[in-house]
């Protein structure tokens, strides 16, 4: 067993001495893959970008929403009728001469 992988390896490391060219560009081409692969630019971190991205882009949609749902309210709090709407449903207040009936659930 030991023979085998002693001669594996002799066979291994003259190959690399009569290739070293090949050897090289392999090595070469390597480095790029890994590179390629898990560097700062790589596959990897571009689908993790585009994942954040994706998010974000959702986030924004729902913000730009929210945006003109408030627009809507302030638009409707300008108007008198909604201000004495809002007085009456959240604070009780009543007209002059009105009864006020305050149902309460358990």
């Amino acid at each position: 067993m030991k023979e085998v992988l002693r001669r594996l390896v002799a066979d291994i490391f003259t190959y690399i001495w009569s290739n070293p060219k090949k050897i090289f560009i392999l090595a070469v081409i390597g480095v790029l893959l890994v590179w390629g692969v898990l560097g700062d630019y790589g596959i990897i971190a571009r689908l993790r970008m585009e994942a954040d991205h994706r998010a974000l882009e959702a986030r924004q949609e729902l913000e730009e929403k929210t945006i003109v749902e408030n627009r809507e309210k302030i638009r409707k709090v300008n108007q008198p009728d909604a201000v004495e709407q809002i007085a009456r449903e959240k604070y009780n207040f009543r007209k002059d001469g009105e009864t006020l009936f305050i149902i309460r659930e358990k």
